[in-house]
């Protein structure tokens, strides 16, 4: 079994900046894709941002240039800094890791998700 631990979200002013981390432990060989999706209200879950072992990164156009995704694969964490945060950033967020296990098989695990509320 595998599992993922958020944390850092949490109020903030429009404009300002918060960090999210995520950590993986459990039964893990290695870890392909890390990433980082949301779900505000009355919305479907989206990709926030991802990032290959190798450090090859994806962002969604919504947050590209105030968000920055980075992994610390030693430590088996992932983490999103968000600056000049909006409203509309408001939304539940979830930690998303594929992961190849000592069993040989690769599955996509989910984090329980932090909530952000962007709000003056």
């Amino acid at each position: 079994q595998v599992q993922l631990v958020e944390s850092g979200g949490g109020l903030v002013q429009p404009g300002g900046s918060l960090r999210l981390s995520c950590a993986a432990s459990g039964s893990i060989l290695t870890i392909n894709v890390m990433g980082w999706y949301r779900q505000g209200p009355g919305k479907e879950r989206e990709l926030v941002a991802r990032i290959t072992s190798g450090g090859s990164t994806n962002y969604a156009d919504s947050v590209k240039g105030r968000f920055t995704i980075s992994r610390d694969n030693a430590k088996r964490s992932v983490y999103l800094q968000m600056n000049s945060l909006k409203p509309e950033d408001t939304a539940v967020y979830y930690c998303n890791a594929e992961v190849l296990s000592w069993s040989g098989k690769t599955d996509n695990y989910w984090g329980q998700g932090a909530q952000v509320t962007v709000s003056s």
